[in-house]
């Protein structure tokens, strides 16, 4: 007898009621998640596995209100408390914004390191010159607070100085080398850091100095007795009440302590009686250094070219009966240079040399070969000796005023040729 299988199928389980909460929690949940976002500021604290109605949400609460720092160069310190949940859950971290104005306006993330999500509960933040507010929103995982109220507002100065304008002297000599005076303006009240060295940095010194309400400085007394000849260097930089620091200004000097010296007299005939004086003879005066042309005569301004006074009757020389050569001119409201002995018995009594076209007498200046010429013109008084005059030791007394062209005065005391020469 062929039995028939049959085949019983059994009702599968009931859904309890458990189940189904737990599955609308986690639909609703997740309804939430998808719906809220990261914004979001609740989340399910908790799923129940056997009830529903132990399911609930929690909130972040709205971030403390911050206070803020104003540091040095643009830096501002930002702190605030801790923030939770309405269930007392810590947040995670917190993002840092600021604005322009106490409500309203754009939002700004903070920077420095308040940059992105913090975790500790301050930052510094480096932000550009202006009135900032700032604000802290509390996070937790993907869900965040409402933002706090903001702080009060911080004046930030993240402006750096112009730079300092130096004013220093031309040369350094002998005459301010241990009392060299440096002057300046800088952003008023700001602090001006002077450095100063020499030629390769061989020699350096420093001076901090702070400008007044108009911005004034000056150093104190700055000794470069041990500095290099050459050029030497001035840089200040200014720094603000707000830390910011500038570019520097600088300024530049040339030390030359080098005093000049005169290192010979020659006397040379240009007339056609060696030995007797007349028109033509020069002298000629060499110095160890280029002088400064405007000491000499005032009309002579340029220290490069050669100097010339030759216009009619304008250069009178003049040599007395003890044989005393000197020179005057018209031209020049200050004339300076000195006197020369000739050392020979050229005339007893004054002779005076100056004419008209090739006649005149010629005072020249050559920086080139630091040389002063003086060519004597016509005789126009007086009568030299006639006897031939033998060559001897003529001698220059400078007069004192004259300087070379960084200043160093010329000794005024007399040389004396060591080499013989004559008219």
């Amino acid at each position: 007898m062929n039995r028939r299988r049959t085949s019983v199928v059994q009702p599968s389980a009931p859904v309890t009621m458990g189940r189904w909460n737990r599955i609308v929690v986690i639909v609703v949940g997740i309804f939430l998640v998808t719906w809220g976002g990261p914004a979001a500021s609740a989340f399910w604290s908790t799923v129940s596995s056997s009830n529903f109605a132990a399911a609930k949400a929690d909130t972040v609460n709205q971030g403390a209100k911050p206070t803020a720092a104003v540091g040095l160069a643009g830096s501002v310190t930002v702190t605030w408390t801790a923030s939770t949940t309405a269930a007392g859950k810590s947040a995670t971290g917190y993002s840092i914004a600021r604005y322009a104005s106490a409500t309203g306006g754009t939002r700004v993330a903070a920077a420095g390191t308040c940059t992105g999500t913090v975790a500790a509960l301050s930052c510094t933040d480096t932000a550009p010159t202006g009135t900032w507010y700032y604000a802290v929103t509390p996070m937790l995982s993907l869900w965040q607070g409402m933002e706090s109220l903001r702080s009060t507002g911080s004046v930030v100065d993240a402006t750096a100085p112009d730079a300092p304008v130096v004013t220093a002297p031309a040369y350094v000599t002998t005459a301010n080398v241990s009392n060299v005076p440096v002057t300046g303006t800088a952003e008023a009240n700001s602090t001006v850091v002077l450095t100063v060295t020499d030629a390769g940095a061989a020699h350096t010194v420093t001076q901090t100095r702070t400008a007044n309400g108009s911005g004034a400085w000056s150093a104190t007394t700055l000794n470069l007795t041990t500095f290099n000849a050459g050029t030497i260097t001035y840089s200040a930089r200014a720094t603000d009440a707000a830390g910011n620091t500038g570019v520097p200004g600088t300024a530049s000097s040339v030390k030359d302590t080098t005093v000049p010296t005169v290192t010979n007299v020659q006397l040379s005939n240009g007339g056609a009686n060696q030995g007797k004086v007349e028109k033509d003879d020069k002298v000629t005066l060499t110095f160890s250094e280029a002088l400064d042309a405007s000491k000499m005569c005032s009309a002579w301004t340029d220290d490069t070219i050669t100097q010339t006074l030759d216009a009619d009757n304008q250069v009178t020389v003049s040599i007395s009966s003890s044989d005393i050569l000197s020179v005057s001119a018209t031209g020049c409201s200050t004339l300076k240079l000195g006197n020369v002995d000739l050392k020979s018995n050229y005339t007893s009594q004054t002779l005076t040399f100056r004419g008209t076209g090739t006649d005149a007498s010629v005072l020249e200046w050559n920086p080139s070969a630091k040389t002063v010429t003086i060519t004597l013109g016509a005789l126009v008084s007086g009568s030299p000796i006639g006897a031939t005059q033998s060559a001897d030791n003529a001698a220059f007394t400078p007069t004192s005023g004259l300087t070379d062209i960084a200043g160093n005065a010329l000794s005024n005391s007399k040389f004396t040729s060591a080499t013989t020469s004559r008219f």
